[in-house]
């Protein structure tokens, strides 16, 4: 079967705008979660990860991009330094994952045909593609909270079909009004950094970034780490709930162990979803210990950056591709008590150990699940 490898990546965040950046903060213990109080977004104080008010800003009338696109073409174009890829190549496509895009446009002006068009996820995706000259029309996965690991799984998938030889892989997101006051009508905010996993959490942060990730199946990129396997499942337990028991969470990791050609005990490392939220981090729990997987080192990264939404995918995989480079397991922020029923391995300090093969995973809302394994080659 054809290999596809890992090329070049990149993260554009609140801790940094590359990824090397964002790694040596995470080593450090460094979260971008803060509280804020911003009265455009929400009418109380509450805790998220975001850009400074002058970042991306979109206020010069002369500015044809959206902060959302702005993200996109600056994680982008960052990853794409120092590559070999020709994207005005038709061996090569983009793909764009997202939750929201532009919705914040809907709360800056009145809906008509213009706006439906300029809020267009699809939209986005040609304006970015433009940017750079791609040959090839954009790809947009839209999949709730797995988009960005779905987008990865499609582009692998279509690079072993021979439909194309290389992929780049983008998404972003921003906290926006309609984002926050979502999660809010939940009650599924924490009133603090979140604590994944722990016996006191009480909920999410979110947060805004981008994240890239360059795919290929050329042989010169041979001795790079390789995207194996990826799976999908849905479990269809509730619009917004998680399944109970973590059997279709299982069911993709299972999956994607066995296209990979490895077993359970060849895992080394596991990037959990872990929004810190009660349904949420009790199933994964559940899902790991079916999966055999319950010694294995977990981390979540949503106390550093907030959950980043369709970017949280790609830019999780993005820390784990930087922990297996740098054979460096990071904590879990935020971690003290065990707060699952399963006993997992969450890890509580910086690590150094092989990395070899690793897992990640991620669920959402609608019951979505999705699992892929990187290997070293």
């Amino acid at each position: 079967m054809t290999d596809v490898f890992i090329v070049s990546d990149n993260i554009t965040s609140p801790l940094g705008t590359t990824s090397e950046e964002n790694f040596v903060q995470l080593k450090t213990g460094v979260s971008g979660v803060k509280r804020h109080y911003n009265e455009s977004i929400y009418p109380h104080p509450f805790y998220a990860s975001l850009f400074d008010d002058d970042s991306f800003n979109t206020s010069n009338g002369n500015m044809p991009y959206t902060k959302f696109e702005q993200l996109l073409i600056a994680s982008i174009k960052d990853a794409l330094q120092n590559t070999e890829i020709d994207v005005s190549s038709n061996k090569t496509i983009l793909i764009i994952s997202s939750t929201k895009g532009n919705i914040s446009l809907l709360e800056s002006g009145d809906y008509d045909e213009t706006l439906e068009k300029r809020i267009s996820l699809t939209t986005s995706a040609n304006l970015v593609a433009n940017h750079f000259n791609f040959a090839n029309k954009p790809l947009v996965v839209c999949n709730a909270c797995i988009s960005g690991l779905l987008a990865l799984i499609t582009a692998m998938r279509l690079i072993i079909s021979g439909a194309y030889e290389n992929a780049i892989v983008a998404g972003a997101d921003e906290i926006t009004k309609f984002v926050l006051s979502g999660f809010q009508s939940f009650q599924a905010l924490s009133m603090g950094v979140c604590k994944p996993f722990d016996a006191d959490r009480d909920g999410i942060n979110l947060g805004e970034g981008a994240a890239t990730i360059i795919l290929s199946a050329n042989k010169r990129y041979a001795g790079n780490i390789k995207l194996k396997s990826g799976s999908v499942s849905n479990d269809a337990n509730h619009i917004s709930g998680p399944s109970r028991t973590g059997e279709e969470l299982y069911q993709v990791i299972d999956k994607a162990l066995k296209d990979a050609g490895v077993a359970a005990a060849d895992i080394d490392f596991i990037s959990a979803h872990g929004t810190a939220t009660r349904y949420n981090d009790e199933m994964e729990a559940k899902a790991l210990a079916l999966a055999g997987l319950n010694n294995v080192p977990v981390n979540s990264l949503k106390a550093y950056f907030g959950h980043t939404l369709g970017a949280a995918g790609l830019l999780e995989s993005v820390i784990t591709i930087q922990s297996m480079r740098n054979d460096t397991i990071l904590p879990s922020l935020g971690f003290k008590n065990a707060g699952v029923s399963q006993a997992i391995n969450v890890s509580e300090e910086v690590m150094h150990t092989p990395l070899n093969n690793c897992l990640k995973t991620a669920s959402g809302f609608g019951g979505c699940n999705a699992a892929v394994v990187f290997s070293k080659y």
